[in-house]
């Protein structure tokens, strides 16, 4: 029996990449888990390719829309009874400069990347009071530090940050909130078709200390951590999960 038997976790944009990773580590851990997204079709694969044995639910949902999001959660209440996890992880990267980006395309990564952080967390507050849980939001080292034509993305991840700040600071002490921030990740939406060896995937690993990007699994079991027993003193943390790239100040290295 794994470490989250009898826990109940809620993983958005659990159809693919990293948020079908944090699935599929809590179900392996016993957790009963649902799987929320927008894609029938992405969420009945991660199902499937979850661990033997594993205990999960999936169910579509828009996470811009409210009042689906209040109905996801009170479904959970009311066939499951409890919810001890909530990860915030569904986002999608967004391209362009301010003077580049439409006004459309602002308000969508706005929509997907923030607001349906803050519709889920308050959908879930009462179910999480009640059992003293946590949520962890997956943010982007791209809320720590600008990227180059990545405007809108990075003022909502950057609202992350201090969105998990806020709530770690007015639910303690009943629900601890924490976020990891992931860096270059390989096999996500936006680098699935990527290998190791491709050019850009070669550039990012060797800015990085660690010398390689990361898996899906390796933000995951930070997820994990954060979400579990382990971290029970630990809320309000903002976690780069980026092989020691944030360590750096930016400077080359011209010192062997």
């Amino acid at each position: 029996m794994g470490s989250e038997a009898g826990r109940v976790v809620v993983v958005t944009g659990a159809g693919s990449g990293i948020g079908a990773a944090i699935a599929h580590r809590f179900a392996a851990e016993g957790a009963k888990v649902v799987l929320v997204g927008r894609s029938r079709d992405k969420l009945d694969r991660t199902a499937a390719e979850a661990p033997p044995g594993a205990e999960v639910l999936t169910r579509t949902a828009d996470l811009t829309v409210p009042d689906q999001v209040e109905a996801l959660f009170a479904s959970v209440a009311a066939e499951l009874g409890r919810l001890d996890v909530l990860v915030n992880n569904a986002g999608a990267p967004a391209f362009g400069a301010v003077d580049t980006v439409a006004p459309e395309a602002w308000r969508a990564a706005m929509a997907l990347n923030l607001d349906a952080v803050f519709y889920a967390s308050r959908a879930a507050l009462g179910l999480l009071r009640a059992a003293r849980g946590a949520i962890v939001n997956v943010g982007s080292t791209g809320g720590l530090g600008g990227d180059y034509g990545m405007a809108a993305y990075n003022a909502a991840k950057g609202a992350v940050v201090n969105l998990t700040r806020a709530m770690a600071l007015d639910h303690a002490p009943e629900v601890r909130v924490n976020a990891v921030h992931p860096g270059f990740t390989l096999g996500t939406g936006i680098t699935g078709g990527l290998s190791a060896q491709a050019p850009v995937v070669k550039a990012f690993a060797e800015r990085i200390p660690l010398g390689r990007v990361a898996s899906p699994a390796e933000i995951a079991s930070v997820v994990a951590f954060l979400a579990g027993p382990d971290a029970r003193y630990v809320t309000g943390i903002q976690l780069p999960v980026d092989g020691g790239l944030s360590a750096s100040n930016g400077q080359p290295r011209v010192v062997v």
